[in-house]
């Protein structure tokens, strides 16, 4: 389907950032080891460096490495229920993911969207992880389509890769921790927990 798999790999190996669609709003991502393309996300976005970025891949397996071992068993059900899909998981994170994306927390976001074309970029790019944002200014409401995606943030990022027709939903994920081993909800999307 996408036909640029080699470019795209060399702007994210020489610390260039990407725009692509997700299941739920546009996105913006880079490689997670790379400090100066993540430093480029929050400056694209204006964004305030205590606010952390979040990881997603295709599959979960790709993601294991980052997180802290065991992950909980409550987390485990809704990784089987809702991965992939419009969830993001706080979870506690490993020595392998830097300071530099979880802004010095002791957790990170985890997110397997639910797109054909996210899917593929992820299975086609090094480490299959992208650590990434929604693709918007800081405080301005997210894009939903390629042309809002241009409009907000063309100028600024190494490529914007078509959605092929795989359009976004237009409802943030929701994102959700825990505390004593039961879930939390930080902020309430597309899926309802209970």
């Amino acid at each position: 389907m996408i036909n640029n798999i080699d470019e795209i790999n060399e702007i994210l190996q020489s610390g260039g950032v990407i725009a692509y669609v997700t299941d739920t709003v546009w996105g913006l991502g880079c490689l997670p080891n790379n400090e100066k393309a993540i430093k480029k996300i929050y400056n694209i976005k204006h964004r305030d460096g205590k606010k952390p970025l979040i990881l997603m891949s295709d599959e979960f397996y790709n993601l294991l490495d980052y997180l802290k071992q065991p992950i909980e068993k409550e987390a485990q059900k809704l990784i089987k229920k809702y991965f992939p899909g419009a969830l993001t998981l706080v979870l506690e994170k490993s020595e392998k993911t830097p300071d530099y994306i979880t802004s010095g927390l002791t957790t990170v976001g985890v997110r397997i969207p639910d797109n054909k074309v996210f899917a593929e970029i992820c299975r086609n790019i090094d480490g299959r992880v992208l650590a990434t944002t929604s693709a918007n200014l800081s405080g301005e409401k997210p894009a939903l389509t390629f042309d809002e995606t241009i409009k907000y943030i063309g100028d600024k990022v190494d490529l914007v890769i078509p959605d092929y027709g795989f359009t976004a939903k237009g409802k943030a994920s929701t994102v959700a921790g825990f505390k004593d081993g039961k879930p939390v909800i930080f902020r309430q999307g597309e899926i309802t927990l209970y």
